[in-house]
């Protein structure tokens, strides 16, 4: 466990403005109260006597003297609790009005902040206790700023940005071979960066998933919405890929597979399956929101150096891929953490094919029995260790094996394993309406399989919940992908004719999403960078007036030209490419901070701007600098 995280700088700023407003509105208070006895008591305004004096013309002059002769009208001033002189008529008017303006300006200012997932990618947070964000955060974030609600997904998991629609202009820069470690090592030759862009968010590398950041940055995976009308022009979206300069096919690949994925190739279906059985498979995205490990550089070093991997080299998943389900009970240790102290795994036939007790490398301090079923009189000659019970697996699943589980992630994790085909009943079923609210197995068996799991006070059995959850995928597949969920059958009941919904290996072009609303797009950087973002645009390379790709022969030039074109569209994006020779050089870092400090200066506020340094195709993570830059009102 980690200790409390120091207050930062901003959370102090906010407190404190917090502390004044409640100050300014208790002295609000005690005038409001103050003229309403003044108003009881039916008395008069009091008048400063040597105020009134002077205006009256009774008292001295600025030498001390006495007026030759008074003024021919006397003017009463009246003064406020506060000592200052109470406003009546235009001056009062005027007053109003001003106030008026300058709280419309404040309402209508942008404003940014982070939520807890982006807060917990912050450069602030310790490194092993930090959680980096992906390149797709990013591209929402971009996305949303330039088409607000009608962008197809939103930067709502790590942050939030209101009054998109007032900004002048949103600029994203990209120095590519650039990492994480190189700001945090040195960032002493960052000075400007430093001290200017408040949010610091370490980003995951696209290089760690064998992908590259252009492509990264410029797919979208279709929407639903998106998705239904290829299918209705095309009749599928793999047509849509091919006869479609818009829809671009694309699959990230995070495990050592063989071949391409080529479910066409195995038609024959498994028996009593109504559909393949990989459409049930979380998809990438899905593995990453649901805490999955994967076998992310970057991650692995850090935060997975002591997993591995359940096969070595895996097949293509198919229709007819062996399903496997497995649980795991844990127990608490005295490390804090919980371990592995059993594992259950049950195939098609409903056969416990493996299930054995472990023991775990640190004392127990707790058997939770009551949820894991384990006691200490369990336990007492158990020898099997994790490495065995790894090894086991590793020689028992198939390369093609779909692993089945409640909140898997949770059971991989005990295991220390990482598998690239997984269902999770917690998933694929929910009876709830909100994908954040999981329903338990025991509510699932009995809604479903009218079975009574998990009874009495003696705890959970692994294998009579691992069979539970290998009834609840094959009942499924005997129905249809809605089946048991809240959350899709709502939308199968309108949509059902469309069984393609919800595949994320089709994508459109991000900067055509972002010129739908009339919006312009200045994309900037050297000439093989630049045809690379064409080809992401536009298969057929079509030119698209809203979109213009400049080509320019440096780094220097990039930023030359971006400061001068940034005001003028709706979007910017420069990329820079820094020589792998020069990416450690102190020259290099300080010639970046006064590039990054130019392009502030050039931003016209309110803007929003983005420093991007994209990671090393050898190693280390990204990391994204964001600052809102606004009008000062005074």
């Amino acid at each position: 466990m980690t200790g409390p995280l120091e207050t930062s700088p901003k959370k102090r700023h906010r407190i404190e403005n917090k502390k004044k407003k409640m100050a300014a509105l208790l002295d609000i208070v005690k005038l409001n109260e103050t003229d309403r006895l003044k108003v009881k008591n039916s008395k008069s305004v009091e008048v400063h006597p040597q105020r009134t004096e002077q205006i009256n013309g009774d008292g001295p002059d600025c030498n001390g003297q006495s007026p030759n002769k008074k003024l021919k009208t006397d003017v009463t001033v009246a003064f406020g609790p506060s000592g200052r002189p109470l406003l009546e008529g235009d001056e009062l008017l005027q007053l109003k009005k001003m106030l008026q303006e300058k709280t419309k300006k404040i309402r209508q200012m942008p404003k940014f902040r982070l939520r807890d997932m982006g807060e917990n990618a912050s450069l602030q947070i310790p490194l092993e206790s930090r959680c980096p964000l992906f390149l797709s955060d990013i591209q929402h974030l971009l996305m949303y700023s330039q088409i607000g609600v009608h962008s197809p997904y939103c930067p709502t998991r790590w942050c939030h940005l209101e009054k998109y629609n007032h900004l002048t202009n949103v600029t994203l820069l990209i120095v590519e071979n650039m990492s994480v470690y190189n700001y945090e090592a040195f960032e002493s030759y960052f000075p400007f960066t430093s001290a200017n862009f408040e949010h610091k968010l370490e980003m995951i590398s696209p290089y760690a998933f064998n992908s590259n950041i252009i492509k990264e940055l410029s797919m979208v995976p279709l929407s639903m919405t998106q998705m239904r009308k290829l299918i209705t022009e095309y009749g599928s979206l793999e047509e849509a890929a091919k006869h479609c300069s818009e829809v671009f096919d694309t699959v990230n690949n995070l495990f050592p597979i063989d071949g391409d994925f080529d479910d066409e190739n195995t038609p024959v279906l498994s028996k009593k399956d109504k559909y393949s059985r990989t459409q049930l498979l979380l998809s990438g995205w899905q593995m990453i929101e649901e805490n999955f490990p994967l076998p992310i550089k970057g991650l692995v070093e850090r935060k997975y150096s002591d997993y591995t991997l359940t096969k070595d080299r895996y097949r293509n998943v198919s229709a007819r891929s062996p399903l496997i389900a497995i649980d795991c009970e844990m127990c608490r240790t005295d490390t804090g953490d919980l371990e592995l102290t059993r594992i259950s795994a049950v195939n098609e036939q409903h056969e416990v094919i493996y299930d054995t007790l472990v023991k775990p490398k640190n004392k127990i301090v707790d058997y939770l029995t009551r949820f894991s079923g384990i006691n200490a009189k369990m336990m007492k000659t158990v020898r099997t260790d994790l490495q065995e019970v790894q090894n086991k697996l590793r020689k028992l699943l198939p390369e093609d094996a779909i692993l089945i589980g409640q909140s898997l992630s949770n059971d991989l994790h005990a295991l220390k394993m990482m598998h690239p085909y997984v269902i999770d009943t917690s998933v694929i079923y929910n009876l709830t309406g909100d994908r954040a609210r999981k329903t338990k197995l025991q509510i699932l068996a009995s809604q479903f399989l009218d079975e009574k799991i998990q009874a009495g006070n003696h705890g959970h059995c692994s294998s009579e919940d691992s069979l539970a959850c290998m009834k609840l995928v094959q009942l499924k597949l005997l129905k249809n992908r809605y089946f048991g969920d809240a959350v899709m059958n709502s939308i199968y009941v309108k949509k059902r004719s469309y069984p393609d919904m919800g595949d994320a290996n089709y994508a459109i072009s991000m900067f055509k999403q972002c010129v739908k609303n009339g919006n312009t797009v200045n994309i900037v950087a050297v000439a093989d960078l630049v045809d690379q973002y064409k080809v992401c645009i536009d298969k057929d390379n079509k030119n698209i007036p809203e979109i213009k790709c400049v080509k320019v022969e440096s780094n220097k030039n990039v930023i030359k030209h971006l400061c001068k074109t940034m005001n003028n569209s709706n979007l910017n994006l420069g990329h820079i490419r820094i020589a792998s020779e020069h990416a450690s050089s102190e020259k290099t870092f300080k010639t970046v901070d006064k590039w990054i400090k130019e392009l502030h200066k050039s931003a016209e506020h309110p803007a929003l701007l983005a420093v991007m340094l994209s990671g090393c195709q050898e190693g280390g993570n990204g990391t994204c600098f964001l600052h809102l830059k606004k009008q000062f009102i005074s």
